[in-house]
């Protein structure tokens, strides 16, 4: 963020914001106060909103463009985890006075570029003026069939335990973004940091699993927390063995160089990845899934009778952790 900025909130909404909102039908290219939102026939509305600061959730001096699709993402990604289909999205941005006019603009054009990779538009918000850090809020939208959705309840004793893609890469990204790492290859650190800047929303895997899994999360918080988010709202406990978790090979090899132990990968969050959980008779369901998805689904753990989940590690006891994933209080 360079200079200041010239054009005032009229002009921002009718320049950069505006065009962002015109394949939004309810949305009157931004020009009422409040955005019309029709369902499908037979559809439920699904509404997820998350916040970022600058300095908290992004390093400061981030690239705009960037951020704004990391912004939109982590909220795709929370309609993903309830199986929804994304639709729209509403936009709340407090920006202090640095942030000129070119950073609103890339910020922008981070949006429609991946607005228009998922399908959604922008159907409002607002923007302020802010004496603090930045403050980017988003609010999402999506669809399910009827009230048929996802949800953090429903894991059952003896439900095998999945996980989509790999897990720990944004936590190791995030220090490859500080400039950390260095035992790792500059394209190992290259690789993390990019999986920490632009996650990648399941929407197809989540849609897919209506019907399939029991119940899902997101992993935003980290693997442990989020997996004991599941374990509190549906009454039961966890158990995954740390040698299931799937790893990529730049946060294996960080692993080998000692930059980081399968604590910190298993309690680190960011990557939001789908933890879903699923009878075993539905085994060969989802290993066809994965395959039609070209996305890794990795069973980690089973469903036991009690509360809270336990990470076993290579002897087979419950692996040390210093938190179970990230909290902002």
């Amino acid at each position: 963020m360079v200079g200041r900025r010239k054009s005032g909130e009229f002009d921002l909404i009718e320049r950069v914001f505006r065009p962002l909102s015109r394949a939004a039908p309810g949305a009157f290219a931004l020009g009422n106060d409040g955005a019309l939102l029709t369902p499908p026939a037979g559809a439920s509305l699904v509404v997820t909103k998350d916040v970022m600061v600058a300095g908290v959730h992004y390093p400061e001096g981030e690239d705009p463009a960037t951020v704004a699709r990391r912004l939109l993402r982590v909220n795709l990604s929370d309609l993903a985890a309830m199986g929804a289909e994304a639709s729209s999205y509403a936009l709340g941005l407090a920006l202090p006075e640095d942030a000129d006019d070119a950073w609103v603009q890339a910020f922008a054009a981070g949006l429609a570029r991946d607005q228009e990779a998922f399908g959604v538009a922008l159907v409002g918000g607002d923007t302020v003026a802010a004496r603090g850090p930045a403050v980017l809020s988003l609010t999402a939208f999506g669809w399910v069939a009827g009230e048929a959705c996802l949800t953090r309840a429903g894991a059952g004793e003896g439900d095998d335990i999945y996980v989509s893609g790999t897990i720990g890469d944004a936590a190791l990204g995030l220090r490859a973004v500080q400039g950390d790492l260095p035992a790792l290859a500059a394209e190992d650190r290259a690789a993390l940091a990019a999986r920490f800047r632009l996650p990648e929303p399941r929407l197809a895997l989540g849609a897919a699993l209506i019907g399939i899994a029991t119940c899902a999360i997101d992993v935003s918080d980290g693997l442990v927390a989020d997996l004991g988010h599941i374990c509190e709202e549906s009454g039961v406990a966890a158990r995954v063995t740390a040698g299931a978790v799937p790893f990529s090979e730049p946060a294996r090899r960080a692993l080998a160089a000692g930059e980081a132990a399968v604590a910190d990968l298993v309690s680190g969050g960011d990557d939001y990845e789908l933890l879903f959980c699923a009878a075993p008779s539905a085994r060969a369901v989802i290993e066809a899934l994965g395959q039609r998805l070209d996305l890794p689904l990795t069973r980690i753990g089973i469903v036991e009778p009690g509360a809270g989940a336990t990470i076993l590690g290579a002897d087979g006891e419950p692996l040390a952790l210093h938190r179970a994933g990230y909290t902002h209080f």
